[in-house]
């Protein structure tokens, strides 16, 4: 993106004074193309390198960074489960358990092969908050999906 926009500031600096703007425009408007028809393919390797790029900053406790990288990734690609539980959990060491079921409800909505690791997270937020019915509800979902950890804290915890 920075070579793109070095080579068009390039051209136009070029152009005589008395240009009119149109031409500037045109550069400007088939930049702007050009950018907004990039394959989704790309968008999806972009989405995946902010994602790699979170994930390392959550194995070093950088949880502020983590969620900034993982927010970039859902920005280019908001229908990947894994962003959404990753940020949950940076959220949640950040003690923002708001934001962590937040994220984990959009996880729970995708769907998919983590979904009982996402009741199980969202029912510890939600006990954190002082929210025990809804834990409870969170693990028996969790469990009713086959996490025997889930089950273990329904029977121990939930009435």
């Amino acid at each position: 993106m920075k070579k793109r926009t070095a080579v068009i500031a390039a051209l136009v600096s070029l152009m005589p004074l008395g240009q009119t703007l149109m031409i500037g425009t045109s550069a400007t408007l088939t930049s702007a193309a050009v950018m907004f028809s990039v394959p989704q393919k790309v968008r999806a390797e972009s989405a995946i390198f902010y994602y790699k790029r979170g994930i390392k900053k959550y194995q070093e406790e950088d949880y502020s960074g983590c969620i900034a990288e993982l927010t970039k990734a859902i920005e280019i690609n908001s229908s990947f489960l894994n962003y959404y539980l990753y940020r949950a959990n940076c959220k949640y060491f950040s003690r923002d358990f708001y934001g962590s079921i937040s994220d984990l409800n959009k996880a729970i909505n995708i769907g998919g092969k983590f979904l009982p690791e996402a009741y199980v997270a969202r029912g510890i937020s939600k006990k954190i908050i002082g929210d025990i019915k809804g834990a409870c509800s969170d693990w028996r979902k969790a469990s009713s999906l086959g996490d025997k950890d889930a089950a273990k804290w329904v029977r121990s915890g939930c009435n």
